[in-house]
């Protein structure tokens, strides 16, 4: 890479061997040049160099010695630039405007940097309206800092305005990425005395388009000179601001001299409203299939989970809710489901398919279930606390329902999206967490509500994306009851999907819900809505499918999760004796645990789903996918006793590996592997685990009698 300065980069240069042309390696560059947004590209075999200008289209070979210095380089581009118009005193003082840097913050990733030297390059150039379509998680408010940095820096700009809709998008933005101006911010709060001349007195000023407005269409904009803002930062803009019935678009309307930039993760709401419509065609996009290729968002897996109910359900004739009151006979379905009509036993079942996958994973990772209305959310959330009450009598904020109407649950909003605290681990919401809401360290979304804009599933989906690899988040899992991921086909998620032979992406689109259950207005007055107790209709999940987002970010497959699992071993393991080999060559068996999971498999689950959760991980794995008759725990363990094998131990070393023994039969081959399995009360008569190794002649003795066990275990195959 060769650097104009620090903020920019120019030119990239592609090296091969001399067994190589000298523009072998060009088209190479160029790729990289187009995905860094440079002007030149280079090949070399050490013989000549060649080169592509992006700016003139020319190409051209260049002798060794010819190789442009840095201010010739230099000096093309800036004469170049523009169709050869060449670059204004304007657009060079923005152009070498370096980017802020400090040992508290990061420097821009590549597409960051493109994002920003684009946006200020167009506005040095007079563009006044500009778009920005960043998928969530990719640093939309950093993006913005670095253009507010350098264009007040390089005094393009001098008063700012940032607007936003909601407290806490103003709120994280101050705080974390605005941070290094916080001497020249003010919050926005038309009720001070003395707002007018704090605007007045800060060069960047956040304000919620609510104020700006009033409750009572005061038109506190107004206030302010139209012509005072020279540069206004619209977050989020899909949500309304740049409609033309709007009441936001009067802000923007007002102040209409000023340069403005929308910011979004979704640039069209629908086929009527689009934010290109008021901004443009986005000056630099950077989507969410990109940014799971280049590694900066998390990849995840869709478990598409079907109740018996799904498809439709009818009440029998007469059959009465709660309440006294006959139900309407008609065949309700998962449109109407907590819209329509409350089914008490579906909602407890899905809070039970939450608490077992919870279990079976990790009972710390943030969770979001989201819901179809703020009544849903709470009894959810009493749902959820019931499966999970050894983990509400730790810390009662295990699960909260966090709404917009719930003020405990709103005080809890910053600690649940805090990286560093870990209560509240569940949250369960019907609006408040899909859109702005930075939730670094989810790891399970749950979608239980109906969900046809493209955008807000975009958003739902984006609470999930950030990595935080030093904490341990470097995927997430999708769990969806009502088939809201179908959206994933639409061309409008990320541009058409890759089919697969053989699969269906993302399910049928459900069927209609009748009688206007078609989930977009949740009842208000949830006491008017049909509730039918946990006897009035029984409810049981019959199907899970796994969906796959590869790390390409190209290819959603979708397969019964059974058949998933199969596909995925006989890809590690060629064959039974291949895998029988592998496992039993593993020092540690929880690695090979850890490589189903990264897989997206979770044996523990799958074992609970097929009722064999006394059935040994390695018997599990070659009945699924070699299809070969399972032993038990129990009966391994029984084989093991009958053999001649604890003999050559004292009668206290043997004592420890009957428990041993009986804790594999118990829990598994991984509970016996750890040494801290030791400091367990069951071995307390026999001391701290120190001395219990030493009655095995030390610790490598001891590794060796472990290993020697699990070699017993697993010498009765399968057949």
């Amino acid at each position: 890479m060769l650097y104009l300065n620090d903020g920019k980069p120019i030119a990239v240069v592609e090296a091969k061997d001399n067994n190589h042309s000298v523009s072998h390696g060009l088209q190479q560059a160029m790729t990289y040049a187009q995905m860094m947004d440079l002007p030149f590209a280079y090949s070399s075999n050490g013989d000549a160099f060649y080169e592509h200008d992006f700016l003139t289209g020319q190409e051209q070979q260049i002798a060794l010695e010819k190789f442009p210095t840095q201010d010739e380089l230099i000096a093309r581009y800036y004469a170049e630039l523009n169709g050869g118009k060449g670059i204004s005193a304007l657009e060079k003082k923005i152009v070498t405007q370096p980017y802020y840097s400090s040992q508290s913050t990061y420097p821009p990733r590549y597409y960051q940097r493109n994002a920003v030297n684009r946006t200020v390059e167009a506005i040095a150039r007079g563009q006044q309206r500009l778009l920005l379509v960043m998928a969530t998680g990719t640093g939309k408010t950093y993006t913005a800092f670095q253009i507010v940095y350098r264009l007040l820096r390089s005094d393009l700009k001098k008063r700012v305005l940032y607007l936003a809709d909601r407290n806490i998008l103003v709120d994280q933005s101050i705080l974390q990425d605005f941070a290094p101006l916080e001497k020249t911010i003010y919050k926005v709060d038309f009720s001070d005395k003395e707002c007018l001349s704090k605007i007045a007195s800060h060069e960047v000023n956040f304000a919620l388009y609510h104020q700006m407005v009033g409750q009572n269409d005061e038109e506190h904009f107004r206030q302010i000179p139209a012509e005072y803002f020279n540069l206004i930062i619209v977050d989020e803009c899909h949500r309304g601001s740049a409609k033309e019935d709007s009441n936001w678009r009067r802000v923007l309307e007002y102040f209409t001299s000023a340069t403005q930039i929308g910011m979004t993760a979704t640039p069209k709401e629908s086929e009527k409203v689009s934010n290109i419509d008021y901004f443009g065609e986005p000056v630099y996009i950077y989507s969410l299939k990109q940014g799971i290729e280049d590694g900066f968002l998390a990849p995840f897996k869709v478990i598409n989970i079907t109740t018996n109910i799904g498809d439709g359900w009818r009440p029998y004739q007469g059959q009465t809710d709660i309440f006294g009151n006959v139900i309407e006979d008609r065949i309700y379905n998962n449109r109407d489901y907590d819209y329509t009509i409350i089914l008490q036993d579906r909602i407890d079942e899905v809070a039970r398919e939450i608490t077992e996958y919870l279990k079976s994973t990790d009972r710390m990772q943030k969770t979001i279930v989201f819901c179809a209305s703020e009544d849903h959310a709470e009894r959810m959330k009493i749902a959820l606390v019931n499966d999970n009450q050894d983990m509400v009598k730790e810390n009662p904020d295990y699960c909260v329902r966090i709404t917009g109407s719930d003020v405990y649950g709103k005080s809890k909003l910053d600690y649940f999206i805090s990286v560093s605290e870990p209560y509240p681990v569940i949250a369960t919401t019907s609006e408040l967490l899909s859109t702005g809401a930075d939730c670094k360290m989810t790891k399970l979304i749950v979608l239980d509500k109906t969900v046809e804009s493209m955008t807000t599933f975009k958003q739902m989906i984006g609470r999930g994306t950030r990595i935080r690899e030093k904490e341990g988040k470097t995927h997430f899992v999708v769990m969806d009851f009502r088939n809201v991921t179908r959206l994933f086909t639409d061309p409008e998620w990320d541009g058409p999907v890759e089919q697969h032979e053989g699969f269906e992406h993302g399910g049928a689109k459900p069927k209609g819900g009748g009688h206007g259950g078609g989930g977009k207005n949740p009842p208000d007055d949830p006491v008017e809505t049909p509730i039918v107790d946990r006897d009035g209709c029984k409810v049981k999940i019959i199907n899970k499918t796994v969906s796959v987002y590869d790390a390409n970010g190209k290819l959603l497959k979708q397969e019964d999760i059974i058949d998933y699992t199969r596909t995925n071993i006989k890809g590690e393991y060629a064959s039974l004796s291949d895998f029988i080999r592998k496992w039993k060559a593993s020092d540690k068996k929880k690695t090979i645990e850890e490589s189903f999971t990264a897989m997206g498999i979770d044996l523990k689950a799958l074992k609970a789903d097929q009722g064999m959760e006394d059935v040994d991980d390695f018997d599990f794995i070659c009945y699924v996918a070699y299809g070969k008759k399972p032993l038990t725990r129990e009966e391994r363990a029984s084989k093991v006793k009958k053999k001649d094998f604890f003999s050559k131990y004292s009668a206290e070393a043997q004592a420890v590996l009957g428990i041993l023994l009986d804790k594999y039969m118990n829990q598994g081959i991984t509970e016996v592997e750890d040494i801290k399995v030791l400091s367990l009360a069951d071995f307390a008569n026999f001391g701290k685990p120190a001395k219990i190794v030493k009655l095995f002649g030390g610790k490598a003795q001891y590794e060796a009698a472990i290993r020697e066990l699990e070699e017993s275990i697993y010498e009765f195959e399968v057949v």
